[in-house]
């Protein structure tokens, strides 16, 4: 995801917006203020100011806010990790994403969430992923847009375009919000 075209304001108003509409169902101006104030959103513009100064080639600067998201937001984030606008921590808790971790626009994250690398592979999230709170996406999966992964599910495994997967490992219970037969 190359976030070139976007300044680093557009990409915070990007995320409170998505974090207001997520968690208060609408984007007025009170929702996205009461969403700045919540739990999750301090990371989510630290790592926001990580990516800008990783853009800039200000290694030591990105290293500095690296170390903030991991103590102002109990998480971890590699400095090299991209996603798109709409990038919401519902809570940071516990996260972990590696630093190879590409994601489009509109990712949610629950708390507890590790999306890692495994033989230095990592995975590729598409648009308007939802992952729910202890979920694991490992290694060189691609996730596509519109996916849902639900809580405590660990996927392995390519998911494709409008699922849902659950369970351990993942399956797909849904596409398109229709039910799939095993």
């Amino acid at each position: 995801m190359n976030n070139d075209r976007y300044n680093f304001f557009q990409l915070v108003a990007a995320d409170l917006k998505a974090k207001a509409a997520l968690v208060y169902g609408n984007t007025s101006g009170k929702s996205v203020l009461k969403a700045f104030l919540t739990d999750g959103t301090v990371p989510m513009v630290l790592y926001r100011l990580m990516q800008a100064s990783q853009r800039c080639h200000l290694a030591p600067l990105a290293m500095i806010f690296n170390k903030l998201i991991g103590i102002f937001g109990q998480c971890v984030i590699g400095r090299k990790a991209s996603f798109g606008p709409g990038f919401v921590l519902v809570h940071s808790q516990g996260i972990v994403i590696n630093s190879s971790v590409v994601g489009g626009s509109n990712v949610s994250v629950g708390h507890q969430v590790t999306i890692g690398a495994e033989k230095r592979q990592s995975p590729v999230l598409g648009d308007d992923v939802k992952v729910g709170a202890g979920a694991k996406i490992l290694g060189n999966v691609k996730i596509g847009s519109h996916v849902k992964v639900g809580a405590n599910a660990v996927v392995t495994k390519d998911v494709p375009d409008g699922a849902t997967v659950v369970g351990v490992p993942a399956r797909v219970v849904k596409l398109f919000g229709q039910p799939v037969k095993d």
